[in-house]
């Protein structure tokens, strides 16, 4: 009998689960797992991919189907594992896994959108470098000129040598020139910001090279000469204390042991500056994925991956599914950030799925974080680095009181940036909030203007001359009176980062010293983020005022001045990880300042919480008394990493919808050692009611698949249909 493959169809639907066995005959001896193949299926063709091969089956043969054709390339046979671990681990379905790892463009489409771009190349033969040389053919001043080019820079797509497509045919006829279609790669261009490393590498400090030490050793260590636990590492160090610079030794290191490399970073804003660093030292063998790319693009560098062509991979969280061979090292940098988790289905953690493929690899990981999450130092090795590359002490952090101000700028902050500009330096402002005030509402009868579809209050946004959701992006014109009661006197409460650039432009009122903001509202461009740090990393002076964008790992020597507006915002969230991101938010921010020649560097916090004991313990750069007294609330609440969480949510267009479903799934999750709270209400949100609830559990695995099961068994019923179940297994 002809080979059996086993092949998962990319479907939506959650309760379709293969895999289904088709016949493999004639002219499909070569499929291997993780081939793409087009498969009929419920009546109409779809892609899917292989997922096993077998020499038996228990479907009849006459009701075996057979493919109808081969879509290439195909998915590594490791990503094809690391998608099926996926979908237990994350409640998803193997369509929605598998989609995570397919080449760029492939999509559930039964042809492939994005093709390898091909151009006519021309070149220079011999006989045609001989006729430059000798002059004994007749060649016309345009022929001359072409072959000049061509022999000074080699072979070049026939639009970039000088001649017109009839020219160059004549000259190919007579044996001067080579034309041909070639392969021409779309090539990415990524803007070098604040990468000051050179190709060679600078001088390790002590610390440093303690720190490296351990991780060279793994890299060199042969299989099974070390347990899995033995090759995770988390590289805990200061802000400007040189992390980067271990990544990029440790990469070498994997590099000479003849293993390749992922490189994690939380936002497709730092990839530029770390490709810059990476590609400085290692050239052309370094690639990047993240979805900013051309689709072109991405699928080029996609293929330098599968091809071996590039060794290294950087990007944000997808590139963790880089399909690169023999994986040696990843490296999960700026580890503490909430942006590694997806937001769509499968929910997954890039920071877990990479500790996955690191495993399966039997390859190093190396997660780092001037603060790191307190679940990472639990798990990991910790390696310490407690001084700054320059030893420079970290800057002073001031708290201050906000409790009786009527300005969102404090007196000793206006004060501070007058004195950056009078000294020609940089400053950075956070204000985690984009718009201009956060809701409008009316001083006569009280209304408050929301939002039709989600239940929470429409931003300002002035420029725009709208107020606006950031959860369903509904947007209308700036109300001039009150519909309820006809008022005029409409109040605008709080300050967005679009108010605190005003506020600044009119307090500083320099050209000399500009104001730059980073927001999702000026960076929706490709390439705004990179464009926008570029323009403040150039200037000599200025001050830039961002969300949490500005924090985020940049490295601009000169800025001497930091400041976080509304520091005790995340405090107000009902989250067990507010105190964590709270400090993570002020320690990141304040290592931004004070890292160049000047070394003067100084931090201001503004806040209402001036006692709260994440903002005390950043402002004292206490990272060690942060995570021992977080880890020992965390015990006593059963939290993570002491406990696994798992949230399940119920949307439909009724609430009583939603709540049925939420209750029937807490009713059917039955796993030892769990708790199931809720069900309970959530805010609509994009037009639909939402009931969730949350399982918290000391045996991970058994409540996955408790919570998985219920889900679909809810899926299939009349109420279930209704209803749209999300599980997220460790929800941030």
């Amino acid at each position: 009998m002809p080979p059996i493959a086993r092949i998962e169809p990319l479907t939506t639907a959650r309760a379709l689960r293969g895999p289904f066995d088709y016949l493999l005959g004639p002219g499909l001896e070569h499929v291997q797992v993780g081939t793409l193949l087009v498969v009929p299926f419920a009546g109409r063709d779809v892609l899917g991919v292989v997922v096993e091969l077998a020499g038996e089956t228990g479907v009849p043969p006459e009701k075996l189907a057979a493919p109808r054709s081969v879509v290439e390339p195909g998915v590594p046979a490791e990503l094809v594992a690391l998608a099926r671990w996926i979908t237990d681990e994350y409640c998803s379905t193997p369509a929605r896994a598998l989609g995570l790892v397919l080449p760029p463009g492939a999509g559930r489409a039964t042809r492939p959108r994005v093709r390898t771009r091909r151009v006519l190349v021309a070149e220079a033969t011999d006989a045609g470098r001989a006729a430059l040389a000798d002059g004994g053919q007749r060649l016309t001043p345009k022929q001359r000129e072409v072959l000049e080019t061509l022999a000074a820079a080699g072979p070049l797509p026939a639009t970039q040598t000088g001649g017109d497509h009839g020219g160059l045919r004549r000259l190919a006829d007579r044996g001067l020139l080579q034309l041909e279609q070639r392969e021409q790669r779309r090539r990415p261009v990524h803007a070098a910001v604040g990468a000051r490393n050179g190709a060679a590498p600078p001088r390790l400090t002590a610390e440093q090279i303690a720190a490296l030490e351990p991780i060279v050793a793994a890299l060199e260590a042969g299989d099974g000469a070390l347990s899995p636990a033995d090759r995770r590492f988390l590289l805990h160090g200061v802000t400007g204390s040189g992390k980067t610079e271990v990544y990029l030794q440790a990469a070498a290191a994997a590099l000479r042991a003849g293993r390749n490399v992922i490189v994690l970073v939380p936002e497709i804003a730092l990839a530029p500056q770390t490709v810059a660093r990476f590609q400085a030292r290692f050239g052309d063998t370094v690639a990047v994925l993240h979805s900013q790319l051309g689709q072109g693009e991405r699928y080029d560098e996609w293929m330098r991956l599968r091809r071996g062509e590039a060794r290294i991979c950087v990007g944000p969280r997808s590139a963790v599914f880089a399909p690169l061979a023999d994986v040696g090292l990843v490296i999960v940098d700026e580890e503490h950030e909430p942006a590694y988790k997806h937001e769509g289905d499968p929910r997954y953690d890039a920071r877990r799925v990479a500790a996955r493929r690191a495993h399966d690899a039997g390859a190093v990981l190396l997660s780092g974080s001037a603060t790191p999450r307190p679940e990472s130092v639990h798990a990991l090795r910790r390696l310490r680095i407690l001084r700054r590359v320059d030893g420079r002490p970290l800057p002073p952090v001031e708290i201050l009181d906000m409790r009786d101000a009527r300005h969102p700028l404090h007196p000793v902050t206006r004060e501070a940036l007058g004195d950056v500009r009078r000294a020609g330096r940089k400053a950075i402002v956070l204000v985690n909030r984009r718009g201009w005030s956060n809701f409008l509402s009316c001083r006569s009868c009280g209304r408050v203007w929301n939002c039709p579809e989600c239940d929470v209050a429409l931003v300002l946004h002035r420029s725009q001359r709208a107020v606006s959701c950031h959860h369903c992006g509904h947007s209308e014109r700036v109300p001039r009176t009150c519909p309820d009661c006809g008022s005029v006197s409409l109040a605008r409460h709080g300050a967005g980062t679009e108010r605190i650039e005003q506020e600044l432009i009119e307090a500083i009122g320099d050209p000399a010293f500009p104001v730059f903001r980073l927001d999702a509202d000026t960076t929706a461009t490709k390439g705004a983020i990179a464009k926008a740090l570029g323009q403040f990393d150039a200037a000599p002076a200025g001050v830039l005022v961002g969300t949490q964008i500005v924090a985020k790992g940049h490295d601009f020597p000169d800025v001497t001045l930091g400041v976080v507006l509304d520091a005790d915002q995340t405090l107000r969230f009902p989250d067990f990880r507010a105190e964590e991101r709270t400090f993570s938010l002020v320690a990141q921010l304040a290592g931004r300042a004070g890292r160049g020649q000047h070394g003067d560097g100084r931090v201001l916090v503004q806040t209402l919480a001036t006692d709260a004991p994440s903002i005390v313990a950043a402002a004292r750069h206490d990272s060690d008394g942060f995570l021992a007294g977080e880890l020992g609330r965390r015990e006593i609440l059963r939290y993570p990493p002491f406990a696994s969480l798992i949230r399940v949510v119920c949307s439909a267009p009724d609430a009583a919808d939603a709540h049925a479903a939420a209750d029937a799934v807490a009713r059917l999750v039955d796993a030892p050692g769990a708790t199931v709270l809720g069900p309970a209400p959530l805010f609509r949100l994009r037009g639909k009611e939402r009931s969730q609830l949350v399982i918290k559990a000391t045996q991970r695995r058994a409540a996955v698949q408790s919570v998985a099961a219920a889900v679909d068994a809810v899926a299939r019923t009349p109420v279930g249909r209704r209803v749209s179940l999300s599980a997220d297994v460790d929800p941030q």
